[in-house]
């Protein structure tokens, strides 16, 4: 069925991506799948030593003058399922539907982030009635989990002077700048003992937040899982003594944190059911409009677990309230961007060791630099091992670029309206490619992809035949050659 929609030879595409698992790190299925796709149209493929593959197309008659176009989209995406979800992620291809003009999946992630790119340029390589200049395609590898991919182009690699991302999800917008980002873990240890006989332990769910992406989706006010268990634990441990037998909260450093659960121990059991309830309604009043579906599940269990002792309870929830998550600051310059922002993504702990994973992103890297030591001095508290890395630059706007005038202007010709010509809080290659093609004429762009690394993912199909024509209309409006 998705098959059919048009335009029919994308939709193609995207559904034979979509039987590919692709996780970020484990690209190696899809790696083969884009280099026999290439060596099938007989055309010239190449692999790099990253893994990265660019397939090259030559111009179509009459376009032979024109500049090469690179088109560039990454070949992996975020594995996320809903906890009700049977899908092994691993073996599966993405269950879709289409819901109105929506494509959906099924209880996971759809994969549209950056599939539909993917697809889109599967569907120039393969065509044979689409005006276009010479094109490199460029499928990276890693854009979720590090860039990697980007980070291991060589120089020399591409030889064209003007790419386009498509790795947008508006298609009002047009991207010509973006925030960078670094990784920030803190690891350690804690004592174990036995759990008190008179201590009763309970199994804490909370889930039904939204979610999303921890980039584009941070100024929203959703709420994180991480943030949100560790008030529920703080409002326990200040009516009955708590204890702590594990935690397992949030996932991906780039997906905002949608489910979390924790195991305790309480010395009154009743105390500590009436502030859940409380601060149950509490969050539910507060997060009504971004979380309509948060809930919190409490329960009996027997659990043979050791547990934390109670100074560790107070520090370890005393140092996540104090790591900064959502915006750090706004821009003084741009309007209505953020500049500088953090995502708690996990917090783990279990049998005597801990783990918490931030990502911390910024269009300025001095400020950038001041949030991980705001992280490192939180996580102190608990003495824990900080590391800083995955750091990855930003990418400076040039709005006068000609193919920044190009794409404006023609923007306004086809859709009679004026197009958002920004930078944005996510971490695009393009800052990465940048580096190093300095001289390199760069525009990211796309269609309407809503609930990206969450099992909400969707795309809206009338705006992807608004971007097909649109990114087809721009091939053809490429310039000469100097």
């Amino acid at each position: 069925m998705i098959s059919n929609i048009e335009p029919q030879l994308m939709w193609k595409n995207f559904v034979a991506l979509n039987e590919v698992p692709r996780p970020s790190k484990k690209e190696e299925r899809v790696i083969a799948f884009i280099k026999n796709f290439g060596e099938k149209l007989k055309l010239e493929t190449i692999e790099d030593e990253t893994g990265n593959v660019l397939i090259k197309k030559a111009a179509s008659p009459g376009m032979e003058d024109r500049k090469t176009v690179i088109l560039q989209s990454h070949l992996d995406m975020v594995h996320q399922k809903n906890n009700d979800t049977q899908f092994d992620f691993d073996q599966e291809g993405i269950k879709m539907f289409q819901e109105g003009d929506w494509v959906k999946a099924e209880g996971t992630t759809l994969g549209a982030d950056n599939g539909i790119g993917v697809a889109s340029i599967m569907a120039l390589l393969e065509s044979k009635d689409i005006d276009h200049p010479a094109i490199e395609a460029l499928f990276t590898i890693d854009e979720e989990t590090g860039m990697t991919g980007a980070f291991g182009l060589q120089a020399g690699f591409l030889k064209g002077e003007i790419l386009l991302n498509l790795d947008t999800e508006d298609d009002d917008e047009l991207t010509i700048g973006c925030a960078g980002g670094i990784n920030v873990s803190g690891q350690g240890d804690y004592e174990l003992q036995n759990k008190p006989d008179s201590f009763v332990s309970l199994e804490l769910v909370l889930n039904g937040l939204s979610g999303g992406h921890s980039g584009m989706d941070i100024h929203k006010g959703l709420g994180n899982a991480n943030k949100l268990m560790n008030r529920l634990l703080m409002s326990i441990g200040q009516e009955t003594e708590l204890l702590l037998h594990r935690i397992e909260g949030g996932g991906l450093r780039n997906a905002i944190p949608r489910e979390s659960k924790a195991w305790v121990a309480v010395s009154n059991q009743s105390k500590a059911e009436a502030a859940i309830v409380e601060l149950g309604k509490t969050l539910k009043a507060e997060y009504a409009e971004t979380d309509p579906d948060l809930a919190i599940e409490a329960k009996v269990v027997e659990i043979s677990d050791q547990v934390c002792s109670s100074v560790f309870v107070k520090n370890f929830t005393a140092s996540i309230y104090a790591i900064p998550v959502g915006i750090y600051r706004m821009s003084p310059t741009v309007a209505g961007m953020v500049q500088t922002s953090n995502n708690l993504a996990q917090v783990k702990m279990a049998d005597g060791k801990f783990e918490i994973l931030c990502l911390c992103r910024s269009s300025v890297d001095s400020e950038k630099l001041d949030e991980v030591n705001a992280i490192s001095s939180a996580m102190a508290i608990i003495n824990a091992k900080v590391d800083a890395d995955g750091d990855y630059p930003g990418w400076t706007p040039r709005p006068q670029s000609d193919i920044v005038d190009i794409m404006s202007n023609l923007y306004k010709e086809m859709f009679n309206a004026q197009p958002k010509v920004m930078a944005c809080h996510a971490g695009l290659e393009c800052g990465i490619i940048g580096s190093h093609y300095p001289n390199m004429d760069m525009v990211s762009f796309g269609p309407n992809i809503r609930g990206a690394h969450s099992p909400d993912e969707k795309v809206q199909i009338s705006s992807v035949q608004k971007y097909w024509a649109f990114l087809l209309e721009t091939l053809k409006r490429i310039p000469k050659s100097d």
